[in-house]
This record gives C-alpha cells, structure tokens and sequence, in this order.
C-alpha cells in the first residue's frame, strides 16, 4: 500500500482553498455556534469505509459521519443506544443478542436507514476481512438476522457479555446497503464517496492534504453539530503543525505534536494546551514465527531477556519529559482489573543479570541481533527517539545488536499484518474502554496483531470473563491472564499516556471529547 506524502502548512491551505471552492450553504468562522472548525494532524487516515478502518485518524472521521447500534457518549464509559432504541441480550446463554431501531433514521443521502443495513454491514465487514479493518473482532458471530425493518438480531458462538461495548467501534458503523450510494458487498468503497447517518457528510477527501465535513441536515439524533463545517489539514511535520496553530491557520492541533512544542506553546498567549482522560498505550511485539531463536525455548528467553533489559522509566523521562507513565501490563492503569505483571516478573528497573541469565539458560548465543521497525510519524514525531532510547538500552546490556528499520504508516500497517517484521513497535488506542478489549485483542489467539502467540489456558481465561457480569470472576480472571502472558512475552508494554491537544483561545469543548472512547467528536466543538 502506497503512501501520498503530506506536504507544508502554507501548501495545506493553498489546497484547502481549492477544495472548499462550490462547497456553499455552511456558516463562516463567524461568533457563536456555526463556523468552520480546523484540525491540524500528522496522523493520516487509512479509509473512510468502516469494513476496513481499525487506526484512530480513520476513526476520528467516522464517529462523525456515521452511526453505530450502541456508542460511548462524551464524557461516558459504556456503550449506550445511539442508531438503536434498545439492545439487550434474550437468552440466558449470553449468546443471542438483539436490537430495536429508532423510528425514521436516515442516511445523509435521504434514504432510510433499517435493520437490513445493519445486518449487511457486519456480514460485508466478515467477508471483506480487509488486513486493515477488525474484521478479527467478529470471528464470535456465528450469523446476523434482520427478521423486520427495525429488528436486527446477532447470534453468537460463545457468551460474550462485552458484545455490546464492541457494537461501539467504529469498525462496525452502519452504511446504506441499497440505493444509489450503497457500499459494495465485497470491496471497500472510496473515502470520498462514503455515506452514513451521522452528523456530517464527506464533502471532500484529498488524501495528504485535508478531509472537509459538512454539517448533515438529515441527521435524526440527539446533540447535533455545534458547527458547520469541520476541516481536518494534515501535515508532514510536527513543526509546520506547531507553526499553524500558532499563527492561527488551524484552530486545533492534535495529534503529534512533542512534548517541547506542548512547553513551547503553553508560553503564548493565544492557544492553550488541553489534557484529558486517556489510555494510549504503547508496546514493543514480537513475531514469534519471525523472531530470532533456533527453537520455542530460546524464542522465549530472548522475549524474556528483552522484557528485563527495556528501561521504562528512561523512555518516560528522557524521550517523553514525563509527560508519559511506565507501563507494566497490556491493560493501562486507569481500566478496572489491571494489575502490573511484568513488574512482578520482571522488577520495575532493568535486570541485566535476570536477563544473561534467561539467554545463558537456553543456549542463546550472544550478542542476539534484533531488527526492530517503527513507523516514525503515526505515533508521533519522536517515535524515532524512542526507537533510538531502547535501541541504546538494548545494546548497552551487551545482549543484543539492533538494527532499526522504519515507514510510513500505511504500509506499515498492512506490512506488520502480513509476517513482514520479526519484531516491531505498536500502539494500542481501545475500541471500547473495557480492559477485555485489550487483552482480548492483544493476547487472544484471535487478536488481531499477528503475533502468533497462542496460550490456551489464556484463551480459556478470556472465554471465561467473557461470559459473565459477576466482577469478582472477571476479576480472578483478568489477574490470571496478564500473569501468564506476561510470563510469555509475546509483547513488552513500556509507557501509558493521555490526550493532548493545542488549542485556539477562541474554540470550545475539546475536553468534552477527551475520555476513554478516544474519539474525536467534531461536533462538541464551537467557536466564538
């Protein structure tokens, strides 16, 4: 997959110019609600059809062009009805699930929204399994029914009591199945002609350059757009983001700046650096077809090797200036049921001794040589430097030569997915705040990293929380699960972090949007 290069600030603009030329009927950047808000990113979207969006910039779009069944509300911690008037499970199995429809739902394009839309956007979702999308988070639906215009019903394979948090994701928003913009049934359909049900409509996609939504005057829900039109500009460099919000050609900047441009821009006297509730974590995998190690026990003792050597708290401090926390579990510490593994089984500082000893143990000649890949703008715009901080962390224990390799994201993505890297970096930003979706996601045979790393008795733990309420069980069973993997290392989790944004004196409501959903909801946001 090829990758169109972002280019400068004042060439964005340019382009921006150009695409909003024929785009009327939309309020100015005038006072009060109405307007045209303006993102600044780094970060470039993947695609604008759910069946193949599982990254945040693409997500960022789609909360606010589409609808889901249940969403996470701003400011909310559980899934809630939004395109739906109810869900509820109707068995005592936890393996039948249905939904009831709101009356007179309609997509952007007048056409009416109904149950068989739903029913065909999760079954093209399953048969278009594109390495993009999250596919992966379905393979527990057994099938989809849609017996009326406003009954959907889900059966699943196994119980799964988190199933409705799950219908959150914006992987499995609601497109048109019929119609003269309905989506195809095994293909994706460009950014630019997408149609959902949401509080905007695409209006324009240049890739590299900018995504314009317009305001949808058929949107049928609750809380519509405090604005107009939302504009999201990208941008190659941190540094050119940092200039834009400065001089006020973007209103928000969000999503990557450093943590000195943050320092730096905490000094002006007209953007103002917001933080807000998050659980980003970042980790380090391993491909364990790929990674070095001539058999399973040597594979693991360098995974091990590696989890003793990683300096969490040199990561924190010398590449984040402390804006970031050490990470010691897949699941942050903010989720219910995290606990902190790899500093039981590994301590909180680095063990070089532990980890000579692991190597020794399993006939691991040394120094191991390691071929590590990062992508160094999509996590931001020192991902090189952390690269390079536990490059040196792992070369200074004498255990291990790395070479560091990089690209973009868009190959990235595809190329990590499809056995290319024998270890590489990755960040994890939750599809709903439930610490099931991180180790489901991340530790289960079914998780979507391609790792190959399978452990039954994990498997069996995650089935288990997942087919109760009882929180004491869900409990036992999530301390049980990051015990074993932790044990294994498949991944090395080594920071946590928040949200950050810059942002414009004269805009508001962008902490209304930073919670654990993390998503980017343009239409809390106005301007004076």
């Amino acid at each position: 997959m090829s990758r169109v290069r972002g280019v400068g600030a004042a060439s964005l603009l340019a382009a921006g110019a150009l695409l909003l030329v024929g785009i009327t009927g939309c309020g100015d950047n005038g006072g009060g609600e109405g307007g045209t808000i303006i993102r600044g990113t780094i970060d470039q979207p993947i695609t604008y059809d759910p069946a193949g969006a599982y990254d945040l910039p693409s997500y960022d779009v789609l909360v606010n062009v589409y609808q889901n069944l249940l969403q996470v509300p701003p400011g909310g911690n559980k899934a809630e009805p939004e395109a739906a008037e109810s869900c509820d499970f109707t068995d005592d199995t936890n393996t039948t699930f249905e939904c009831t429809l709101k009356d007179g739902l309609e997509f952007s394009d007048g056409s009416s929204l109904t149950a068989k839309d739903v029913k065909f956007s999760f079954d093209r979702n399953i048969e278009i399994a594109d390495p993009n999308g999250a596919s992966s988070l379905l393979t527990n639906v057994k099938s989809t029914e849609a017996p009326d215009d406003k009954t959907v019903i889900f059966h699943l394979k196994e119980p799964d009591v988190t199933f409705p948090s799950l219908l959150s994701a914006m992987s499995f928003a609601i497109v048109p199945a019929d119609g003269p913009n309905a989506f195809p049934a095994d293909k994706l359909q460009a950014s630019d002609k997408v149609v959902g049900s949401g509080r905007y409509t695409v209006a324009a996609y240049e890739p590299g350059q900018q995504t314009v939504l317009e305001k949808n005057d058929n949107y049928k829900g609750e809380d519509p757009a405090k604005n107009d039109r939302a504009i999201v500009q990208y941008f190659d460099k941190a540094s050119a983001l940092k200039l834009a919000v400065e001089q006020g050609d973007v209103d928000i900047a969000y999503r990557n700046l450093s943590p000195t441009d943050y320092e730096d821009l905490k000094k002006g006297g007209e953007v103002n650096v917001i933080g807000g509730k998050g659980v980003e974590i970042r980790y380090l995998v391993f491909n364990e077809d790929l990674q070095p190690g001539d058999n399973d026990a040597q594979k693991l003792a360098i995974r091990r090797a590696v989890a003793y050597t990683i300096d969490r708290d040199a990561i924190a401090n010398h590449v984040y200036d402390g804006t970031v926390q050490p990470l010691y579990s897949m699941i942050p510490s903010s989720l219910d049921y995290a606990t902190e593994p790899y500093k039981d089984e590994y301590g909180a500082k680095p063990d070089l001794d532990a980890a000579k000893a692991e190597l020794q143990k399993a006939g691991v000649k040394t120094p191991v040589d390691l071929e590590i890949w990062y992508t160094p703008t999509h996590y931001g715009p020192v991902s090189a430097d952390e690269y390079a901080e536990i490059k040196h962390e792992l070369e200074d224990s004498g255990l291990f030569t790395v070479t560091l390799k990089s690209t973009e994201w868009t190959q990235y993505s595809e190329a990590y997915a499809t056995d290319k890297y024998p270890q590489f970096q990755l960040g994890f930003f939750p599809d709903y705040p439930d610490s099931d979706d991180y180790l489901y996601n991340l530790w289960g045979s079914q998780g979507f990293i391609n790792d190959h790393y399978s452990n039954p008795k994990v498997d069996k733990l995650l089935a288990q929380e997942r087919a109760t309420t009882d929180t004491g069980e869900r409990e036992k069973a999530f301390t049980e699960i990051q015990k074993l993997a932790a044990a294994d290392a498949p991944t090395v989790p080594y920071w946590q972090g928040g949200q950050t944004a810059a942002v414009r004196d004269n805009i508001h409501g962008v902490e209304e949007t930073f919670d654990p959903a993390f998503l980017f909801r343009f239409w809390v946001i106005s301007k004076d």
